[in-house]
This record gives structure tokens, C-alpha cells and sequence, in this order.
């Protein structure tokens, strides 16, 4: 019966794990996942395993049998089949919160939710202690056989660490995860009770199974979030994904939903947004610059394609490479998006390390990776913009979209700063009607003056591309002044999150509304 407890405890630790990586992504969703939220989810886990630990200590020698052991583990997977059930109200109301910024309900969901798991945690914690209890018989075997159960335990919560996120989310969902989880740990606990007690000890919890049967099938039908318009949504190893409607427009949006990272109409081009900016890049460069001039792109952050559809339709069909991280992104990019131009090579890869790699050198490479406060941070240091750098061309140009709140431009500065210890020059422009601002690096010392001038050059051409012609005098526009100078980001230090978390708190406090 040794064996069986140690197979209690692999799965104990397995679900631990999973369950933690699990409740990330049903946090994602509507908090993102900055370092701020994992410091929460992982610090309050550890407190839950604390208390487990203890009470499963105290409790193994008030009852130290098989039958208390066991029925701990049952109520357990039961408390975790009813997680997805009691949060998906509770979401959907933070999800409301978010969008309109009210920031007590926002926290009071938070907190709900992370409260959700206090009862499965602090029960599963107690399983290692309560089985080391079991397990000896000798005094003289306590080191050998505490040190067997929590390695047993801990390549458990290895395992369980990849679970969820590599073969469960993508496959069934975040919701449908639990309900597995609480499937496996349910019918491990069943077959103890039915080994060391009796098949009657079983019988009393045979109701348990129909509840989640009855979750799974009643209790998480419908759309995750009350989203008007909604077209499509899913789940992959990266992100929760929506696609909505409003209008003639499809929009995408990832996990918290705040912004749009695509939009696509078959009638439109220009959509007033980050998206076209990138083709005023190569115009810093002195005048007169031809359309015809750039022969290749790179687009890091590739999302549904919008970008590229307009490179297009402005440069004709140049080689244009997108990395994206996410597969899924790209089957709805292809999808509903209509991103299936053949000039067009998508490399399913992380941003850097794609570039890093590629032996190519492109004449615009536009990084659209940033949504504050979920910044990769990887790609804001000095050693990033390098290889930026490295792979443009000796006319070429870096576009980056960066957020920022109405009255902040701190993340700016730090960004320009960085970026100007790679680049010679450094323009901002700030989008109109959005709290985006789109910082150009150019491989040449340039000027301002020198976009002024090409768009006073191309719109005397009668051929010249209406959409460039647009976006060029909507950048002339809103040219801004230097930045101030700020910190410069290396990979050894890159503390984006102190500015990040300032800033988004700084602005919900205000109580501004986002445009």
C-alpha cells in the first residue's frame, strides 16, 4: 500500500503545480499576467502550501490513517472543479471593471479569485507531512522516507508544471483544465478509499463525479466574457484570444482586453492607429526618398497582420518577414483577418530570438511587442536594439509602438534613451486620438526636417500611395520635441516593471478613461 501513497503524493504535488500555472491563465485574461500578478499568485500559493504543511502535520497524528488521508484528497479535487464555476461570474464583472477602470471592483475580483484557492492549496499542502506520517514505521527511516515522499512530490509539480500549459490549456481550455485536474486527483483518492477502507467508504462519494460531469458540460457554456460582437474566441499555450465585430471592422484582442493588436476591414486601409505609422519610417531619411526605395520589412509582433496588409498595399509586394510567438494567432490572423498575402513570411518564433537568427537585413523593422504593462522586457534593452541594428540595412529604420498614459512619458524617455545609445538619431511621433506613441531609430543621423521635406516631395508625385500621403502628414503633425533623457535598459538591469506598474497605477487613480 506504500507504493499506492506514494502515487497519492506524485499526483498531489502534479496537481499543485498544474493548479498554480492553471490560475494564471484564468487571471490573464482580465489582469494580464505583468510581474506584479505572478509575485501575487505564486507568494499567496506558497503562504496556502505553508499552512498545509502544517495543519498536514497536526492532523496526521490526530488521525493518522488511509481513510483520513484519502478523503483530504477528495475534497480537495472537489474544491478545484468548483474554481472555474464561482470565477467565471466573478471575471466577467472584473472584465467589465477593467474596461471602464473601477478600480475597487478590479482588486475585489482579484482578491476573489486568488481566495479561490486557499481551500485546494492548503489541502493539497497537506498531503506530503500526512503521508510522511503514513509511510513510517520506523524512527530510524524518518530522513530516508520524508526525503523519498517530497522528491516524489516535487517531480510531481515538474511534471505538473508543463501540463497545463503545453498539452491541457491549448487542448480543452483554461476552464476544462481544472476539470481534469480535479478528474485525476478525484479518482486516485476514490481508488485509496476503495483500497484501504472498503468499497462503502467509496459509495459516499460517488456524487462527486457528477458534479463534474455536470460542470463540464452545463456549468461553462457560452462565451467566457459578455463581449458584444464577439466572432470567435479561444485559448492557446500563450494567450486568451477574441475576435469581435463591431461594425465592418474585426478586431483582435488578447487577455486583459484592453487595445486592439489587429484590425482589418476588406474596404479600409486606414484605421488612425500604430499599424500605418510604420510606413513613415524610411522618410527620415534626407529626401527625396522613393516608395519604390524599400525592397524589405521585418515585423516583430506580427499579430493578425494588419501592419503587413498595409506595407503592401503602399510597397507592393516586398518581402515582408513577421515573427509571432503564437500559432494561434496566426490561424485567426489567416482566418479573419485575411492574412494570407504572399509576399508575406510568418516564422512562428519568439521576437529576438527569431531576428537574433535570422541571417537577413531589411530596410524597416517594426517592433509592435509592447502593451503596457505586459512589456517583454527582453525587448527594451540596449542589447535587443543592437540586434535591431545589426539586421538593418544602411538606410534602414526601427518603428517601435510604445503605451503610455496621457500625462507619463517616463517609458518613452527610458525607451529613447536606450535606444539612442544604439541608433544616432531618435524621433517620436504621438498617435492621434490614442495614448500610443511610435518611436523611429534610424541607422543614419536624420532630422525631422528630412520627413517634412519627403512629404513635400511625394505629394507632388501623382502616383505617390494615398495611405503614405496620410499617414506622413499625420506624423509631420505630431512630431514631438527630443525626450528627456531617462535609464538606460541592459539585460543585466531592465526594471521596466517599476515603471510600468507606476504608471498604470498612477492612472487608474486619476480616474481618467482610456480613449
Amino acid at each position: 500500500m506504500r507504493k499506492y501513497l506514494y502515487m497519492a503524493v506524485f499526483f498531489s504535488g502534479l496537481t499543485s503545480l498544474a493548479l498554480e500555472m492553471t490560475a494564471s491563465r484564468l487571471l490573464e485574461r482580465t489582469f494580464g499576467m505583468s510581474n506584479l500578478v505572478w509575485a501575487c499568485i505564486i507568494g499567496l500559493i506558497m503562504i496556502y502550501l505553508a499552512v498545509g504543511y502544517f495543519l498536514g502535520g497536526f492532523w496526521a497524528d490526530r488521525s493518522p490513517n488511509m481513510h483520513t488521508f484519502f478523503k483530504i484528497l477528495v475534497w480537495a479535487a472537489i474544491s478545484i472543479s468548483l474554481i472555474p464555476l464561482i470565477a467565471k461570474p466573478v471575471l466577467a464583472a472584473a472584465s467589465d471593471a477593467f474596461d471602464k477602470l473601477e478600480f475597487g471592483i478590479l482588486i475585489g475580483a482579484f482578491i476573489t479569485v486568488l481566495i479561490l484557492l486557499v481551500i485546494p492549496v492548503v489541502l493539497l499542502g497537506t498531503a506530503s507531512p500526512f503521508a510522511i506520517r503514513l509511510a513510517l514505521q520506523r524512527a530510524h527511516e524518518a530522513g530516508k522516507v520524508s526525503g523519498r515522499i517530497y522528491s516524489i512530490s516535487t517531480l510531481g509539480s515538474f511534471i505538473g508544471t508543463f501540463l497545463p500549459v503545453l498539452v491541457l490549456i491549448p487542448t480543452i481550455g483554461t476552464e476544462r483544465t481544472f476539470l481534469v485536474l480535479s478528474a485525476i486527483l478525484l479518482i486516485i483518492a476514490l481508488i485509496g478509499l476503495w483500497r484501504t477502507v472498503s468499497v462503502r467508504a467509496v459509495l459516499l462519494y460517488l456524487w462527486s463525479p457528477l458534479i463534474l460531469i455536470a460542470i463540464w458540460f452545463l456549468g461553462l457554456t457560452g462565451p467566457e466574457r459578455n463581449t458584444p460582437g464577439l466572432v470567435y474566441e479561444t485559448e492557446s499555450a500563450y494567450n486568451y484570444l477574441q475576435v469581435i465585430k463591431s461594425d465592418d471592422y474585426r478586431i483582435l484582442r488578447m487577455n486583459e482586453g484592453q487595445g486592439m493588436h489587429s484590425v482589418y476591414n476588406p474596404k479600409v486601409l486606414n484605421y488612425y492607429g500604430p499599424w500605418e505609422m510604420v510606413l513613415v519610417a524610411p522618410y527620415f531619411n534626407p529626401a527625396p526618398y522613393l516608395p519604390q526605395q524599400v525592397k524589405s520589412m521585418a515585423i516583430v509582433g506580427l499579430a493578425a497582420g494588419t501592419t503587413a496588409r498595409q506595407a503592401t498595399a503602399v510597397y507592393g509586394p516586398i518581402p515582408i518577414d513577421g515573427f509571432e510567438i503564437d500559432q494561434k494567432v496566426i490561424d485567426i490572423g489567416r482566418a479573419y483577418f485575411d492574412m494570407n498575402e504572399p509576399n508575406l513570411n510568418v516564422i512562428v518564433q519568439d521576437g529576438r530570438w527569431g531576428l537574433d537568427h535570422s541571417p537577413k537585413r531589411y530596410q524597416v523593422i517594426s517592433v509592435d511587442a509592447y502593451r503596457p504593462p505586459y512589456i517583454p522586457w527582453s525587448m527594451t534593452t540596449r542589447e535587443f536594439f543592437q540586434i535591431v541594428r545589426h539586421h538593418l540595412t544602411d538606410d534602414g529604420a526601427m518603428v517601435i509602438n510604445v503605451g503610455r498614459a496621457p500625462n507619463d512619458r517616463r517609458l518613452i524617455e527610458a525607451l529613447s534613451s536606450t535606444i539612442q545609445s544604439v541608433f544616432p538619431s531618435v524621433h517620436v511621433v504621438d498617435v492621434p486620438q490614442t495614448y500610443n506613441s511610435i518611436i523611429f531609430a534610424t541607422v543614419q543621423p536624420t532630422s525631422g526636417d528630412n520627413l517634412r521635406q519627403n512629404l513635400s516631395f511625394l505629394e507632388k508625385q501623382p502616383d505617390a500611395p494615398p495611405l503614405l500621403l496620410e499617414t506622413m502628414r499625420s506624423a509631420v503633425v505630431s512630431l514631438q520635441s527630443a525626450p528627456l533623457p531617462g535609464p538606460i535598459f541592459t539585460d543585466d538591469l531592465a526594471p521596466i516593471e517599476w515603471i510600468t506598474n507606476d504608471m498604470i497605477v498612477r492612472f487608474i487613480l486619476s480616474g481618467e478613461k482610456l480613449q
